[in-house]
């Protein structure tokens, strides 16, 4: 009887173990399974990334050298990102809910034993070993499994929001250092043409022919200059350590000078813009995926208030009867049962409905509140974009050549005597002003474009060339000495 008790356990316990041995460890990691339920349509792939354990995506993994683009950096960026690579992992952990939500609850293997044998014409019965199964009710399964696609997609809207956002980071980051790199170029030819001009007062006040006043000023103005160098090029490792954090790596790690970034124009104004982003924009699409899955999750609360079925299967281990003349002597019963749930406490479950009821109303007001966000966010943006380029124009075609033009007429007159040399000064002040000016209007443009990308979702129509980040593929160093309008 023993072993047969034994062999019965095994054989009961080896359904649960057959289906339950596999393990996530016996397969290299990678996408799940499930993972074409968890994508949007039209989804792009996710991209390779070193934190994940595949030694081929390593060999992938984009170089920065001194001749790399912006949309380089861009792309390093992304693929170093550990913002980025937590925005996936949690999409990966939300596909991985899918087979959860879709599976059985696990079958129930019960063992007994009577301490009082129960006498029975073929024989008494020694145990009883059984295993059963629920099954809720029909439908209930595939609608849960749809809810968690619902979150898996908005996991991944919310990794595609992560790359923008890091997107956003990185251009706004390289204008601000190609800023910077313009106004340190711009001060440097300054600081050489003062240094001509304070040779040329040096000498005519040997000669009788300048004042003492006069090479006294512009020997301050030297200095002031000077100082303004020394202050921006000790500046220059604070924008590249911000830019070597938004890359994901050491803050000391050197940085070419950039020549000048190119310069984009939106081609489409603010409510056209606004009007894409409510089509694009991740975070609204993520909250769109969110309003379904609640609406999925109202009709399976709805399902919960319905019975569960289960199926049993007992098998009795009986001894010998007494009588060992009994046809049916030591025949172990074998006993299949139905069962079913009660749903009688109604309040839990209307109270279920109502709570999902709520949760999608929730999502859908939080949705209209971000779209306005964002629609205002755009609006603000485009006018910021569009009015750095007003002033890029603006220095480029009226105040910078009036400026030089001011400052050839005033050298020329002081050469001659007929300008005084503080007029001189005042020009000179004035063109380095409206230069460095002029580079931080193309620095406000680029980073108003950088932002207008992240809220519509997608690269905004631009005039002329546009790339995948809106940025031309110029390199650092190298690039254009006007921005294309």
């Amino acid at each position: 009887m023993a072993i047969r008790l034994i062999a019965c356990a095994v054989g009961v316990a080896g359904v649960g173990f057959v289906g339950g041995c596999s393990s996530p460890f016996d397969s290299t990691r990678g996408l799940p399974p499930s993972f074409a339920r968890s994508l949007p349509d039209n989804a792009d792939s996710s991209p390779r990334s070193v934190y994940r354990d595949d030694s081929a995506s390593k060999h992938d993994a984009p170089v920065l050298d001194a001749t790399a683009s912006a949309d380089e950096f861009v792309r390093y960026a992304l693929f170093h990102s550990p913002k980025v690579e937590a925005a996936y992992q949690r999409w990966v952990a939300a596909a991985e809910r899918l087979p959860q939500a879709r599976s059985l609850p696990d079958p129930r293997v019960n063992f007994g034993f009577f301490l009082d044998e129960v006498e029975t014409r073929t024989g008494a019965q020694q145990a009883r070993v059984g295993v059963s199964q629920a099954f809720p009710w029909p439908g209930i399964l595939s609608d849960r499994e749809d809810a968690a696609a619902m979150a898996a997609r908005a996991a991944w809207r919310q990794f595609e929001a992560a790359r923008l956002e890091v997107t956003e980071r990185v251009v706004e980051t390289l204008h601000e250092v190609a800023y910077l790199d313009g106004a340190i170029r711009i001060t440097a030819e300054n600081l050489e043409l003062l240094s001509s001009f304070e040779e040329v007062v040096r000498a005519r006040y040997r000669v009788g022919a300048g004042s003492h006043p006069e090479l006294i000023r512009v020997q301050v103005e030297l200095g002031q200059l000077e100082d303004r160098l020394a202050q921006l090029r000790a500046m220059r490792p604070t924008y590249v350590a911000d830019l070597n954090a938004a890359l994901n790596r050491a803050t000391d790690v050197p940085v070419s000078p950039f020549a000048r970034l190119p310069g984009r124009v939106a081609s489409v104004d603010g409510p056209g813009l606004a009007e894409i982003a409510r089509r694009s924009n991740p975070v609204l699409l993520a909250l769109d995926e969110r309003i379904e899955e609640q609406r999925i999750r109202s009709e399976v609360a709805r399902k919960e208030g319905l019975p569960d079925f289960t199926v049993g299967l007992d098998y009795i281990v009986t001894d010998e009867a007494m009588n060992s003349s009994i046809a049916e002597s030591g025949d172990d019963p074998i006993l299949l049962s139905f069962g079913i749930t009660v749903p009688l406490w109604r309040d839990k479950y209307d109270a279920g409905v109502r709570e999902a009821m709520a949760r999608r109303l929730a999502v859908s007001f939080e949705r209209a509140d971000e779209a306005n966000r964002i629609t205002a966010s755009i609006q603000r943006a485009w006018f910021e974009h569009t009015d750095a380029h007003r002033r890029v124009r603006l220095f480029e075609t009226t105040l910078i050549p009036k400026a030089e033009e001011s400052l050839r007429a005033s050298l020329a007159g002081f050469r001659a005597g007929e300008t005084s040399f503080l007029d001189l000064l005042d020009t000179e002040r004035t063109l380095l002003e409206f230069a460095v000016s002029a580079e931080r209007a193309r620095a406000d443009r680029g980073q108003a474009l950088a932002r207008l990308n992240r809220l519509v979702g997608q690269p905004v129509p631009t005039q002329g060339k546009a790339t995948t980040e809106g940025l031309e593929d110029e390199t650092p160093g190298t690039g254009p000495d006007e921005d294309t309008p």
